[in-house]
């Protein structure tokens, strides 16, 4: 499901398996059937619930701090979420725009890491104190690694070991476990700014109804 295989035909020239039938294939499972429907829902989801925390306590508007929850729901939910979902269908295109997206939400993560460590040190404030910021430190150093294995050992153009299913194995578990780290990490966060039931609700419920098409 990384690439898609080479053929030598009689004259010796090597030709690319078509991938259509796979791709029609994987458009039949649960993930390709309803996987508009996920992508949409999680884009969505990502922007509306990243700007509802970004303003959050109640009333504080926006400011420089928005940015560091807008920017890790969009990552960890819009981009992340989107890429487990893509990777589901299978294929080689479909491997690469995983890999493609997953990257972007975690660099978009990264502008919120430092957005956070920006603000907390105008304001004069101690970095690492709860168990959202340490949480939210393993929970990038695990996307880190994850992002590096992916590339080095898995790209489906130049993985040193892209069909070693022991480290595919590996690699899809660990990602799919920081992507919930960095969701779980988010609801802390903001549980930080709001206590407000229907507020924490309203992260939590949408993401349980995709962690079928996401996590599992």
């Amino acid at each position: 499901e990384i690439a898609e295989p080479l053929l030598t035909n009689n004259s010796g020239t090597s030709t690319q398996v078509n991938s259509t039938e796979h791709s029609n294939e994987a458009m039949a499972t649960p993930a390709g059937k309803y996987y508009k429907l996920v992508v949409a829902s999680l884009i969505l989801f990502s922007l509306i619930v990243g700007y509802i925390a970004a303003v959050q306590p109640s009333g504080a508007g926006w400011r420089y701090f928005s940015w560091h929850p807008f920017l890790m729901v969009t990552g960890f939910v819009g981009m992340m979420g989107t890429s487990a979902a893509t990777k589901k269908l299978g294929g080689y295109k479909n491997t690469k725009m995983h890999g493609i997206m997953a990257s972007l939400g975690l660099f978009m993560a990264f502008g919120g890491l430092y957005v956070i460590y920006n603000n907390k040190k105008m304001m004069g404030k101690e970095h690492l104190t709860s168990t959202h910021s340490i949480a939210g430190i393993v929970t990038m150093a695990g996307c880190t690694m994850a992002m590096m294995a992916g590339g080095i050992f898995l790209h489906p153009d130049f993985g040193v070991d892209k069909t070693n299913q022991t480290i595919r194995f590996a690699h899809k578990w660990f990602a799919r476990s920081v992507m919930f780290s960095g969701w779980v990490t988010c609801f802390l966060g903001l549980k930080h700014l709001t206590s407000d039931i229907f507020t924490l609700a309203l992260f939590c419920l949408p993401l349980l109804a995709l962690a079928p098409f996401t996590l599992i």
